[in-house]
This record gives C-alpha cells, structure tokens and sequence, in this order.
C-alpha cells in the first residue's frame, strides 16, 4: 500500500501544472485554518456543541474554497489567483482564510446557543480520567510493532 501512495505522490509531482501548487499551497492555508475551532479549541473546551463545530467547520471550507477559486489572476485568467478577497460587510480587502475562520467561529457560537436552545443532544463522552495517564509497563499499553521499525 504505503509504495502505491509514494508511486502516485511521484507522479502527481511529475505531472501536474505547475502552477497548480500554488493554489494548493492558498487552499491548504484556508482548510487547514479551518480546523482550529473544532481542534484546538473543542480539545480545550466542552463549551462548544459538537454539531455547531461540524457545522462551522463545513462553512467555513466552503466558503473559503469557493472565495478563493473566485479569485482570478488579470495576467493568466486562472482561479486561485489572489489570496485576499474582498469581506463580506465591510468592504476592505482581507485574507481569506482569515475571514473563513471568523465565518467558522460564528457559526459554531450561534449554532451552540442554538443547538443548546433547542437541547439537542451534546452526545455521550467516553473519556474518563484514567484515559489521560498511562506509562510505559502499563498493562493497558500494547506495542505497535509497525511503528518501531
């Protein structure tokens, strides 16, 4: 498996435009930002609901993919070819991702006031205390043979 991966990693290098990398490097930028709510922040806080952070997340991909696929560069025609854009309300220009993000929070805030208001269910943790301390000899570890190769 892991040979067909680096085979077609191969050639997705050899053979895709150039030009085409910089569009990935804008649109890693936007999705990657995107996970900071539901993450960082979900891993930190229980405050936010998990359907509002699904939610906020979807949006904000969303957004941030089809802002920036907007973006057309005057010299060459092509998509992807400004990362800024103009914000929606307030008429300056601003990073995309940026502005994804702040779409994203928003809908996760709103939608846990919401989703709080309506009491859907927050669904059941799992975790208990015990699940945040183990070392090594602990009978619950098991080695992972692939891993330590």
């Amino acid at each position: 498996m892991s040979l067909v991966v680096k085979l077609g990693a191969l050639l997705f290098v050899f053979f895709l435009d150039r030009t085409a990398a910089i569009n990935f490097q804008l649109l890693g930028g936007i999705w990657i930002l995107q996970t900071f709510p539901a993450i960082v922040i979900g891993l930190y806080t229980r405050w936010f609901h998990r359907w509002a952070l699904l939610l906020g997340w979807a949006v904000g991909m969303t957004y941030g993919t089809t802002v920036a696929y907007q973006q057309v560069n005057p010299l060459t025609k092509l998509h992807f070819g400004n990362p800024n854009a103009e914000i929606p309300g307030l008429g300056e220009s601003g990073y995309i991702a940026l502005t994804a993000v702040v779409l994203n929070f928003a809908i996760v805030i709103i939608g846990t006031i919401i989703m709080r208001a309506m009491k859907v269910s927050e669904g059941r943790d799992a975790t208990s205390a015990d699940d945040y301390w183990a070392d090594e000899g602990d009978p619950r570890i098991k080695p992972i043979p692939e891993l330590a190769k």
